[in-house]
């Protein structure tokens, strides 16, 4: 995993770059990020409920910064919680 893959994440979210969201979400090793990216596009796409797209979004959007604050920079982009 690479912080790289999240400031892409919140750029391509902020700028509407669906296709370069979905490409990052196929490319990322980071398996939670992924997941996060397919629900939010799947839900963009498909849901009528504006409530349930909102709060994907926000699911997505607080794992992003979550996953900012944990990445250490020592460890080469690798999350804290992945290192054993």
């Amino acid at each position: 995993m690479n912080k790289v893959d999240y400031d892409r994440a919140l750029y391509y979210t902020h700028r509407s770059e669906w296709d370069n969201l979905l490409i990052l979400m196929v490319r990322t090793k980071d398996q939670f990020l992924s997941k996060k990216i397919e629900q939010f596009l799947h839900a963009y796409n498909f849901e009528k409920d504006y409530t349930v797209l909102e709060s994907k979004l926000y699911n997505l959007l607080r794992y992003i910064d979550h996953a900012n604050e944990i990445v250490d920079p020592d460890a080469n982009g690798i999350p804290l919680y992945s290192l054993s």
